[in-house]
């Protein structure tokens, strides 16, 4: 071989290099750009569930739409970038670049709605933003210490809870529950949260936005090659839970209660959260039929016994769909995950249940030092025209 044919073989050789390093680094570029714009479209869809799916859920009380979609739209816009502020301060770890921030930041302000769902009607408009002011840095040390071994407490991944059944859900519903013992008067006690045919029916919209766009909420952040199952077992699990609603409202109620339909149908939603991407369908569904059947139960025989021995009023019923279907969705997690760490996954849930109720009581507290309303349910209080 001349030492012309050897310069043009080297210097093939080095543009086939070059062209196949190149291309390598474009597929990896390309494949982390399409990975975070299925994120985008998943957080996207988790923005119609925080604004369209809650805000219209919580519109059941007659008289208090406008009110309660108007505190959805500030308690989300003051979340997010309070969770965003938080974490770059380093207190709670910090915050994921790119999408994934975003998706957090959703997570937080879902938990601070169920939150919200158990004082509803009776906060005054600004009262909402203090609440959520007061909730970040409880749900972010919560989080923080199951998710991200704060403090050394729990070791990192040995609490499983991919879609938040307890970090997001049953935190949220206790944390409410706290408020509400606080910010429960005698006089509201007795006054009922009374709904009707229209209010019921933009309440069912908001709960079938949320069942269609549960399973992104539950695949956000999931590996991409366990979205597609993930999205199966959330479907399935909502079916469960659906069907057992249907049952469980005719059996309790002698009738359907609409209140269970738009609720308790989203409990498989719920309680499959920490399992969405480690079970089978059939023991997906079989959570949510569970779960269905749990929050019926429990908005027709529990809520009642509930609010009068706590001496509260639990408005939107988030103990129920929130915190009981929770609850049950991380303790399912002892059951049908294989290789569990029981010792982290039990207390996880304490920790949870502990932080949640102190803090919510402290904040609740707080926020009665500020003044109540003078009428609970009423738009007019802040909506004069």
């Amino acid at each position: 071989m001349n030492k012309q044919s050897l310069v043009l073989l080297i210097t093939l050789g080095l543009v086939l290099f070059t062209g196949m390093a190149a291309s390598t680094a474009c597929a990896a570029t390309d494949l982390e750009s399409v990975v975070e714009v299925q994120i985008y479209n998943r957080a996207i869809h988790i923005m119609a569930m925080l604004l369209v799916g809650f805000g219209f859920l919580m519109v059941f009380v007659r008289g208090y739409g406008l009110s309660a979609l108007t505190a959805t739209y500030l308690m989300v816009a003051v979340s997010i970038p309070g969770y965003f502020l938080l974490k770059t301060s380093g207190w709670f770890g910090h915050a994921p670049d790119g999408i994934e921030g975003l998706v957090l930041t959703e997570f937080a302000a879902a938990s601070l709605l169920i939150c919200a769902g158990a004082v509803l009607g009776r906060l005054k408009m600004w009262q909402y933003m203090v609440m959520a002011v007061l909730f970040m840095p409880a749900y972010m040390l919560n989080e923080w210490i199951l998710l991200d071994a704060g403090w050394g407490l729990v070791a990192k991944g040995g609490f499983v809870d991919t879609g938040g059944s307890i970090v997001i859900h049953a935190f949220g519903a206790l944390f409410g529950l706290g408020v509400a013992v606080s910010m429960t008067t005698r006089k509201e006690q007795d006054v009922p949260v009374a709904s009707d045919f229209t209010s019921d029916r933009f309440s069912l919209l908001g709960s079938m936005v949320l069942w269609v766009f549960w399973p992104s909420f539950c695949a956000a952040l999931v590996a991409p090659e366990m979205v597609p199952a993930t999205v199966m077992n959330v479907v399935f699990a909502l079916c469960g839970s659906t069907l057992l609603t249907y049952f469980a409202t005719i059996v309790l109620r002698r009738g359907i209660d609409a209140a269970d339909i738009a609720n308790a149908t989203l409990a498989g939603g719920v309680a499959i959260g920490s399992t969405c991407d480690r079970v089978s369908l059939p023991v997906a569904f079989v959570i949510g039929a569970v779960a269905g059947l749990l929050s019926t139960f429990g908005f027709a025989v529990i809520q009642d016994k509930l609010q009068k021995g706590m001496r509260l009023v639990d408005t939107c019923g988030v103990s129920n769909l929130h915190g009981i279907p929770g609850l049950f969705g991380g303790l399912a997690a002892l059951v049908f995950v294989s290789g569990i760490d029981r010792g982290a996954q039990m207390l996880g849930i304490g920790i949870t249940v502990v932080v949640a109720l102190v803090t919510g009581l402290v904040a609740g507290r707080l926020l009665a030092l500020t003044g109540r309303r003078q009428q609970a349910y009423e738009d007019a209080e802040e909506f004069p025209g």
